[in-house]
């Protein structure tokens, strides 16, 4: 008699290939832009390309140590490398616009290396994750309590919604461009 396959996490399944998509839209997002550009806000209230990029990476690099009982990938050299200047341990929520405005790159590959390793970290966190670890209760201060399955689609949600948002601004750098003469 053989062993039935065994079958893999479908909810494991499902935000593995959410977290993918994101992995995979953060380089489209900034591919072919310059600094200045990635740095453009459309006014002085909004948030640029990076800012966007940056923070939607932090929120899901933090969120995701806390889980996973580690330490953020920022806080291992990433921190030191961008050299922004903000406190330790910031990650956007809060950030006043004169906060965003001050947000500085010196190049792009800060922003898809800083992600890229966000996400190996993310995606070890899950395949480590079993079913009966989801249900296990993260914050109490809400009602209902926050679970790590609710933590982890809230974390998915936030990093598409501002990758979303740099998507829209990255449509305004482009047709902000000078069209060629011909």
């Amino acid at each position: 008699m053989t062993a039935e396959p065994t079958r893999p996490d479908p909810s494991r399944v499902l935000l593995v290939d959410g977290f993918e998509r994101i992995a995979e839209g953060v380089p489209a997002v900034i591919e072919g832009l310059s600094v200045p550009e990635l740095l453009w806000q459309p006014d002085a209230a909004a948030n640029s390309i990076a800012w966007l990029v940056w923070h939607l990476t932090r929120q899901q690099d933090e969120q995701v140590a806390q889980l996973a009982g580690t330490t953020s990938v920022y806080a291992d050299g990433w921190e030191r490398d961008f050299a922004l200047g903000y406190p330790s341990g910031a990650h956007g929520y809060g950030m006043t616009p004169a906060d965003v405005a001050a947000f500085a790159l010196t190049t792009p590959t800060l922003l898809t290396g800083y992600h890229a390793a966000t996400h190996e970290a993310t995606t070890r966190y899950l395949a480590d994750l079993e079913p009966g670890d989801q249900d296990r209760v993260v914050d109490r201060s809400w009602t209902p309590p926050v679970t790590v399955a609710t933590r982890i689609v809230s974390v998915l949600e936030d990093a598409a919604k501002h990758l979303g948002q740099a998507e829209y601004v990255r449509g305004l750098v482009v047709r902000r461009r000078p069209t060629p003469s011909r």
